[in-house]
Protein backbone atom coordinates (compact mmCIF):
# COMPACT_ATOMS: atom_id res chain seq x y z
CA UNK A 1 0.00 0.00 0.00
CA UNK A 2 1.54 3.63 -0.49
CA UNK A 3 0.47 6.67 0.52
CA UNK A 4 1.38 10.19 -0.13
CA UNK A 5 3.03 12.57 2.51
CA UNK A 6 2.53 16.34 0.39
CA UNK A 7 3.85 19.99 1.71
CA UNK A 8 5.94 23.05 0.79
CA UNK A 9 9.04 21.61 2.29
CA UNK A 10 10.45 24.88 2.45
CA UNK A 11 12.77 23.32 4.07
CA UNK A 12 12.57 20.14 5.56
CA UNK A 13 12.83 19.78 8.89
CA UNK A 14 13.02 17.15 11.55
CA UNK A 15 9.59 16.86 12.25
CA UNK A 16 9.20 16.17 8.60
CA UNK A 17 11.68 13.35 8.48
CA UNK A 18 9.88 12.33 11.75
CA UNK A 19 6.56 11.51 9.88
CA UNK A 20 8.11 10.53 6.85
CA UNK A 21 10.17 7.55 8.19
CA UNK A 22 6.77 6.55 10.26
CA UNK A 23 4.26 7.02 7.24
CA UNK A 24 6.87 4.75 5.42
CA UNK A 25 6.69 2.02 7.87
CA UNK A 26 3.10 1.96 8.38
CA UNK A 27 2.38 2.12 4.49
CA UNK A 28 5.57 0.88 2.52
CA UNK A 29 5.45 2.68 -0.15
CA UNK A 30 5.21 6.92 0.70
CA UNK A 31 5.81 9.58 -2.04
CA UNK A 32 6.91 12.45 -0.69
CA UNK A 33 5.77 15.54 -3.09
CA UNK A 34 6.68 19.01 -3.12
CA UNK A 35 3.86 21.11 -3.71
CA UNK A 36 4.75 24.19 -6.32
CA UNK A 37 2.66 26.81 -5.01
CA UNK A 38 3.19 30.08 -7.22
CA UNK A 39 1.55 32.40 -4.18
CA UNK A 40 3.93 31.58 -1.79
CA UNK A 41 7.54 33.30 -1.59
CA UNK A 42 9.67 30.56 -0.82
CA UNK A 43 13.21 30.06 0.32
CA UNK A 44 14.14 27.38 -1.99
CA UNK A 45 12.99 26.71 -5.22
CA UNK A 46 10.97 22.94 -6.56
CA UNK A 47 13.77 21.64 -7.63
CA UNK A 48 16.46 22.93 -4.38
CA UNK A 49 13.29 21.45 -2.09
CA UNK A 50 13.40 18.06 -4.17
CA UNK A 51 17.42 17.96 -4.13
CA UNK A 52 17.64 18.38 -0.33
CA UNK A 53 14.88 15.70 0.04
CA UNK A 54 16.66 13.05 -1.95
CA UNK A 55 19.85 13.75 -0.41
CA UNK A 56 18.53 13.76 3.03
CA UNK A 57 16.20 10.25 2.42
CA UNK A 58 19.03 8.52 -0.37
CA UNK A 59 19.25 5.46 2.07
CA UNK A 60 15.69 4.96 2.54
CA UNK A 61 13.97 2.73 0.52
CA UNK A 62 10.13 2.90 -0.54
CA UNK A 63 10.12 6.77 -0.32
CA UNK A 64 10.19 8.42 -3.96
CA UNK A 65 10.21 12.03 -3.85
CA UNK A 66 8.28 13.87 -6.44
CA UNK A 67 6.57 17.47 -7.39
CA UNK A 68 3.12 18.96 -8.30
CA UNK A 69 0.87 21.46 -8.55
CA UNK A 70 -2.93 22.04 -8.80
CA UNK A 71 -5.32 19.75 -6.20
CA UNK A 72 -3.50 17.11 -3.75
CA UNK A 73 -6.42 15.19 -4.60
CA UNK A 74 -6.08 15.40 -8.32
CA UNK A 75 -2.44 15.00 -7.63
CA UNK A 76 -3.03 11.52 -5.50
CA UNK A 77 -5.26 9.91 -8.11
CA UNK A 78 -2.72 10.65 -11.05
CA UNK A 79 -0.53 8.76 -8.68
CA UNK A 80 -2.73 5.76 -8.30
CA UNK A 81 -3.18 6.37 -4.18
CA UNK A 82 -6.32 6.85 -1.89
CA UNK A 83 -4.30 7.93 1.18
CA UNK A 84 -2.68 11.19 2.26
CA UNK A 85 -0.75 11.33 5.55
CA UNK A 86 -0.65 14.89 7.59
CA UNK A 87 1.49 15.49 10.33
CA UNK A 88 -0.51 17.39 13.39
CA UNK A 89 1.67 19.49 16.27
CA UNK A 90 -1.17 20.73 17.91
CA UNK A 91 -5.03 21.20 18.40
CA UNK A 92 -4.42 24.42 15.88
CA UNK A 93 -2.86 22.03 13.07
CA UNK A 94 -5.97 19.45 13.73
CA UNK A 95 -8.55 22.31 12.89
CA UNK A 96 -6.90 23.23 9.89
CA UNK A 97 -6.43 19.98 8.63
CA UNK A 98 -9.91 18.42 9.50
CA UNK A 99 -11.25 20.99 6.39
CA UNK A 100 -8.84 20.17 4.23
CA UNK A 101 -9.21 16.29 5.18
CA UNK A 102 -13.38 16.49 4.53
CA UNK A 103 -12.48 18.32 1.01
CA UNK A 104 -10.48 15.85 0.07
CA UNK A 105 -12.77 12.85 1.20
CA UNK A 106 -15.51 14.35 -0.59
CA UNK A 107 -14.10 15.99 -4.19
CA UNK A 108 -14.69 13.69 -6.77
CA UNK A 109 -13.75 10.06 -5.97
CA UNK A 110 -12.26 11.30 -3.13
CA UNK A 111 -8.62 10.21 -0.23
CA UNK A 112 -8.58 9.25 2.56
CA UNK A 113 -6.16 11.36 5.24
CA UNK A 114 -4.52 9.88 8.00
CA UNK A 115 -2.88 11.98 10.76
CA UNK A 116 0.08 11.22 12.45
CA UNK A 117 1.04 12.99 15.72
CA UNK A 118 4.56 14.28 16.02
CA UNK A 119 6.70 13.02 18.10
CA UNK A 120 7.43 14.81 21.83
CA UNK A 121 10.45 16.42 20.66
CA UNK A 122 9.53 18.10 17.43
CA UNK A 123 6.06 19.41 18.68
CA UNK A 124 7.99 22.76 17.92
CA UNK A 125 9.41 22.38 14.83
CA UNK A 126 8.19 24.39 11.95
CA UNK A 127 9.96 25.28 8.47
CA UNK A 128 9.03 28.86 9.89
CA UNK A 129 11.18 28.60 12.35
CA UNK A 130 13.78 27.18 11.30
CA UNK A 131 14.00 30.09 8.68
CA UNK A 132 14.18 32.71 11.85
CA UNK A 133 16.82 30.54 13.44
CA UNK A 134 18.57 30.91 10.06
CA UNK A 135 18.29 34.63 9.12
CA UNK A 136 19.77 35.21 12.72
CA UNK A 137 22.72 32.43 12.47
CA UNK A 138 21.64 30.56 15.09
CA UNK A 139 22.17 26.50 15.71
CA UNK A 140 19.87 24.78 13.37
CA UNK A 141 20.37 21.14 14.61
CA UNK A 142 17.50 20.90 16.24
CA UNK A 143 15.62 22.09 13.39
CA UNK A 144 17.19 20.66 10.25
CA UNK A 145 19.20 17.90 8.96
CA UNK A 146 23.10 19.26 8.71
CA UNK A 147 22.84 19.59 4.61
CA UNK A 148 19.60 21.40 4.85
CA UNK A 149 20.98 23.76 7.34
CA UNK A 150 24.50 24.35 5.53
CA UNK A 151 22.37 25.21 2.11
CA UNK A 152 19.96 27.32 4.30
CA UNK A 153 22.97 29.38 5.52
CA UNK A 154 24.21 29.59 2.02
CA UNK A 155 20.56 30.91 0.40
CA UNK A 156 20.16 33.18 3.35
CA UNK A 157 24.24 34.91 2.59
CA UNK A 158 23.72 34.90 -1.00
CA UNK A 159 20.50 37.32 -0.14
Amino acid sequence: MKAIYAGSFDPVTNGHLDIIMRAKNIFGELIVSVLNNTNKKSLFTVEERMRLLNEVLKDVDGVYVDSFEGLLVDYAKKKNCRTIVRGLRSASDYINEYTLAMANMHYKDGVETVFLLSSNNNLFVSSTLAKEVAQFGGDLSLFVPDVVGKAMKEKLIRR
